[in-house]
């Protein structure tokens, strides 16, 4: 956008002085009718204590004695005290060359002195107001700079000093809101570290005991052998979902998902997931079942990114789900969005917990045992998915009733 140009001060003040000649001149007509002969006498008076005013005027602005005070206070002061001494000037060597009597001109001079005394006083009365707002926000300042980001100025009136008084506060709210956010970001990862060494170290701990009694022959039975081989076989998985699962959370942090986009079945892909967990329901006595519209399909989606979210809700879902309860994977068309719902009947989400249940690493669960769930990403995981796909995901859950968790995507076309 480009600015427009504004006059500069010196021109700006030849203009102020000639409309000031011209509107004096104009009322001098009007009211007084004077001969033609004593109008062009009263501007040429004028327009000569004019050019000294503009002249004297000019150069105290070049000396800029204005920007050497060491207070506003002082600089309205003594522009006060200039504008009454060209007052006094103008006026009495006007009624001079005006041929005023000497009694009229001394009272004249009299008056303008009083003038050009109250001027003065009520500039240094009202630059009181002026400097205290200013301090204010100079105190304001120093402040932020000592670090209380929440302070803030009390703001009054419509001119400049409000404005600016404005855009401090939105300053200093924006402020206040990084250094929160980066607070939050350092505790988030000073919580990643330890998280991830907790999630990290427990299978390896199992890994490397099953080894070493592999290795130094305490296990010989073959029985026991393979019960070791399995369970070094399940940590060793649940190690690969965890890295998986922070490699998909770095691709997010470093600007999202890429996605491999193809028109595909939604049907078919809730078909599988539920044929994959099938077995685990069954282990756990849990109902898992599950049906689509026939107008959901076909859907242009990454196949395996939106099959990971399969995974993960329902996953979720079954670990939550205590033996004799259900889970239930529905989806259906509503308008240009394909709607999928995982519900179960477990323990439902706490309210205090309901809001964070996307965020990264958070459980409700504070000890973090592995029998309650993994690392805290298979939602953030999942909503970092389906917002790369341009739907939403969101929960609805209350405590001991079963937790309700639903994902669109646009299926625009289909």
């Amino acid at each position: 956008m480009i600015a427009k140009r504004k006059a500069s001060p010196p021109l700006r003040f030849i203009l102020g002085v000639l409309f000031v000649i011209l509107l004096t001149l104009l009322i001098f007509n009007l009211i007084m009718s004077p001969p033609a002969t004593d109008l062009r006498q009263m501007g040429l008076f004028l327009s000569i204590t004019a050019v000294i005013s503009v002249v004297l005027g000019y150069l105290f602005y070049r000396i800029g004695w204005f920007n050497r005070s060491p207070s506003i206070r002082w600089v309205l002061l003594g522009g006060s005290a200039l504008s009454s001494i060209l007052t006094f000037f103008n006026v009495f060597l006007t009624a001079k060359l005006m041929f005023a009597s000497q009694h009229d001109l001394l009272l004249a001079a009299i008056l303008l002195i009083f003038a050009g005394g109250m001027a003065m006083v009520l500039a240094f009365f009202l630059s009181s107001a002026l400097t205290d707002r200013i301090r204010s926000l100079e105190q304001a300042a120093r402040s932020i700079s000592a670090g209380e980001l929440q302070t803030r100025v009390e703001v009054q009136g419509r001119d400049e000093i409000s404005l600016l008084g404005n855009t401090f506060n939105q300053m200093s709210a924006q402020l206040q809101n990084a250094a929160n956010q980066k607070q939050e970001l350092e505790q988030l990862r000073s919580d990643l570290i330890a998280w991830v060494s907790h999630d990290l170290q427990t299978p390896l701990t199992s890994v490397r005991a099953i080894v070493e009694a592999l290795a130094d022959g305490v296990a010989d039975d073959p029985q026991v052998q393979q019960r070791y081989l399995r369970t070094a076989q399940r940590d060793i998985q649940s190690l690969s979902i965890l890295i998986d699962d922070l490699f998909q959370m770095a691709q997010l942090d470093a600007g999202g998902i890429p996605l491999d986009r193809e028109w595909g079945s939604i049907t078919d892909l809730i078909s599988d997931t539920l044929e994959s967990f099938r077995q685990l329901a069954s282990q756990h006595q849990i109902n898992l079942q599950g049906q689509a519209d026939s107008e959901c399909d076909p859907v242009n989606m990454d196949i395996q990114r939106v099959g990971r979210v399969l995974n993960n809700l329902v996953s979720n879902a079954i670990r939550h789900t205590p033996p004799g309860g259900s889970v239930t994977v529905n989806a259906a068309r509503q308008e240009e969005n394909v709607v999928v719902c995982v519900e179960d009947s477990g323990e439902g989400i706490t309210i205090e917990d309901l809001p964070y249940v996307f965020d990264r690493f958070y459980r409700g669960e504070k000890s973090r045992s592995r029998n309650t769930g993994g690392a805290g990403l298979g939602l953030a995981i999942a909503r970092g998915i389906v917002e790369a796909h341009g739907g939403r995901i969101w929960a609805e859950s209350q405590a001991h009733k079963g937790t309700r968790i639903t994902f669109s995507l646009p299926c625009t076309n289909c």
